[in-house]
């Protein structure tokens, strides 16, 4: 249940074209639903401007499934994060509309009509190497679910810098970049040196040897010296989405 939906309820009720029972009857799972093994949240839109996210690890199918169903039946869409083989065969047969997107390991069932763009601008997802596109394309796909719209420039790592001076046009045309790397991380600080649009990095656990599954990475992020660049944890391209959506509903 969003904003826009519940005035419009709440406008129907006052014109005496839906009625209060009816009315009722709508507002039934608001604003928590209880399952057997969840409590579904129809309250999170409207506190901080989209709906929950269901986080499938440590879930059966059935249960994301039907957490899904109730998501839907509320508000018209969800989208489910780090689904695996089975989950997303279960909700591609329960949903046949939703998009599944392998790479990202999503599901996103898009509400009809399509949700508005709410953003100031593009989010520009940027990636140093293909290896880092499964994070790359969480943030995608979730910040394009958020309501903002997403460009991707992917494969633009430093150990090619060319790559990414090609393309300045597009970093200085984004409202906000989501930079995404793993190796040295050393991505993030070269795009916050050429940026003044705020930059969220992503440490990703690829890497040889000594890269401790994304914290060298990591490290180097936090230890960035282009100022202003924040970072979130290893491989959390949907926590990098969900900032880059706040910024990007910001007010001018």
């Amino acid at each position: 249940m969003n904003s826009e939906r519940l005035a419009e309820l709440l406008e129907q009720v006052a014109r005496g074209t839906v009625s209060t029972g009816a009315a009722m009857e709508r507002l039934r799972h608001f604003p928590v639903e209880q399952l057997d093994f969840a409590r579904v949240d129809h309250l999170r839109e409207l506190l901080q401007g989209y709906q929950e996210v269901v986080f499938c690890p440590g879930k059966t199918p059935a249960q994301v499934v039907a957490i899904c169903e109730a998501l839907a039946a509320a508000s018209g869409s969800f989208l489910a994060t780090r689904a695996g083989p089975e989950t997303m065969v279960q909700l591609r047969v329960r949903f046949p509309a939703a998009a599944v997107n392998e790479l990202a390991a999503t599901v996103y069932l898009e509400p009809d009509p399509p949700r508005p763009l709410v953003g100031r601008g593009p989010v520009l997802i940027v990636s140093a190497g293909t290896s880092d596109l499964p994070v790359a394309e969480e943030a995608a796909v979730v910040a394009g679910a958020m309501g903002n719209q997403v460009e991707r420039l992917y494969d633009v790592g430093v150990a090619g810098i060319h790559r990414l001076l090609q393309r300045k046009k597009a970093l200085d045309e984004a409202t906000v970049l989501i930079v995404v790397a793993g190796m040295d991380g050393a991505l993030p600080s070269v795009v916050g040196g050429m940026v003044s649009a705020p930059v969220i990095a992503v440490p990703t656990s690829v890497g040889y040897g000594a890269s401790f599954g994304g914290v060298a990475a990591l490290l180097a992020m936090l230890n960035s010296c282009a100022a202003g660049v924040l970072v979130v944890n290893i491989d959390n391209g949907f926590g990098a989405a969900a900032a880059a959506a706040r910024i990007n509903r910001l007010p001018r």
